[in-house]
């Protein structure tokens, strides 16, 4: 019944998360990808960026974050972790100081034994931008209670 439940999941779009500037360094700091273009504004601003932009893999790794807020909703579940993404693509960059949401739509679930492998289409969006800055495949493991 559960399976069913989360294929009958109607889309969903999360809160905003800030991509602040203190954010980006921390990010920088724990992934020592210390580039210019997420930390130097005046270089940065000479790139086609035309400013610091958010780390690529920030902006994936807040897909965590933001699935809290879909999977709230499943009743039954232990716990739910990352299983791996089909496909990953950096549409666009996100400039520091910058908002983005998620928005989550199920594709397909997959049962076993005391688990379910939800297969999640997700796109991160950027406000007041058209272009998403990532569109994701993500699989996640969803282990029953």
């Amino acid at each position: 019944m559960l399976a069913d439940d989360i294929r009958g999941m109607a889309p969903h779009t999360t809160d905003w998360f800030a991509l602040d500037a203190a954010r980006v360094r921390a990010f920088a700091e724990a992934t020592e990808d210390r580039q210019f273009i997420h930390l130097d504004e005046d270089r940065a601003a000479q790139t086609r960026f035309g400013g610091t932009i958010a780390h690529g893999f920030l902006t994936l790794s807040m897909l965590s974050a933001m699935s809290y807020q879909v999977t709230a909703a499943i009743s039954g579940m232990e716990a739910s972790v990352n299983y791996g993404f089909d496909r990953v693509r950096f549409v666009s960059p996100v400039r520091v100081g910058s908002r983005v949401r998620g928005r989550f739509s199920v594709a397909h679930v997959d049962e076993g034994e005391g688990w379910l492998g939800v297969h999640w289409d997700v796109e991160v969006e950027v406000e007041a931008q058209e272009k998403p800055a990532l569109v994701a495949s993500w699989i996640t493991r969803v282990f029953l209670s």
